[in-house]
């Protein structure tokens, strides 16, 4: 009986506690996509960790497949070995791999190695380079607090922000947490302001729950999603209406509905209503409190009734 034509795509993805990089997902599209082309079927196993709907390894059938193909990383270790006794019928290919060490059982038990690097050999390109383009993601800049205790019971910083990171984990976006927070040691964090607006200029859109990320965000033009995390709301509120800021959310409020409403708002109309609010400092068309700064100096300076 000939065996089926059929290819299992495996990769460190596809092991149960494997991990899955986005560079390991590219080279595995672009495997998907020269297959598809060349009209080999194909099937794709993944981490349940990663991807539970999905085809897992110890759901397989071996005797289903002819080739078992392992995509990107480096070829070592006992998982990997697994694969060549439970898939021994099969031709086991490796392509986009490292070889640390040619004569490793991990790398010696498959027909073939088109390696990108290996000892000895000239190094080719990465497959995630040359991987289908999906369409570009919106880049979000997330800033929440998890402190402000001055605001005591009326304080709903957790609730808030667990059903923002809750609700933004099921988006289609790219999530970058940022900090406020300067500091001149710790590499992760922006050293001067110049810095973070350098950063927030560069999104698409803000979701906090901190005054100065609203302030800031739209300071550079970048529309901002604020979530007041007081009961009754605070200065969060406040700011928004000094800035005459629509997309507001009061933390009795933070709901899925809610933030869909202002997600959408901000990725569209609010695009523009960010760059007039960023227009509107830059000219000093808004009021701050410095005129009241220079009125309480110059009161100080008259001499006091009487003397």
């Amino acid at each position: 009986m000939t065996a089926p034509r059929r290819i299992l795509l495996t990769g460190w993805f596809s092991f149960h506690d494997g991990e899955a990089t986005a560079g390991d997902v590219l080279a595995l599209a672009r495997v998907e996509e020269v297959l598809a082309r060349a009209g080999w079927p194909y099937d794709v196993v993944w981490s349940p960790g990663f991807r539970p709907q999905e085809r897992h390894l110890d759901e397989v059938r071996p005797e289903r497949y002819s080739h078992l193909v392992f995509v990107c990383g480096p070829l070592h270790g006992p998982l990997i070995e697994g694969l060549h006794r439970r898939f021994a019928h099969c031709t086991r290919i490796a392509v986009g791999t490292s070889v640390i060490d040619p004569g490793a059982p991990a790398a010696t038990g498959f027909h073939r190695v088109v390696a990108r690097d290996a000892p000895g050999a000239e190094p080719v390109t990465d497959l995630a380079a040359q991987a289908p383009a999906d369409p570009a993601r919106p880049v979000v800049g997330v800033i929440l607090t998890h402190g402000q205790h001055e605001y005591g019971a009326w304080r709903r910083h957790g609730l808030v922000a667990e059903r923002v990171t809750r609700w933004l984990a099921g988006k289609d976006c790219a999530r970058l947490e940022l900090e406020t927070r300067l500091d001149t040691r710790d590499w992760r964090l922006c050293a001067t302001p110049a810095q973070l607006s350098s950063v927030l200029a560069r999104l698409d859109l803000v979701v906090t729950d901190r005054l100065h990320g609203l302030v800031l965000a739209l300071r550079a033009g970048t529309p901002a999603l604020a979530v007041d995390p007081v009961e009754g709301g605070a200065k969060v509120t406040a700011q928004a209406r000094a800035c005459r800021w629509p997309a507001l959310l009061p933390a009795g409020s933070v709901d899925a509905r809610g933030l869909e409403r202002w997600w959408d708002w901000c990725l569209g109309a609010g695009r523009e209503a960010a760059r007039g609010v960023r227009r509107e400092f830059a000219r000093g068309g808004v009021r701050d409190g410095v005129d009241g700064l220079l009125s309480a100096l110059d009161g100080s300076r008259r001499p006091a009734a009487g003397l």
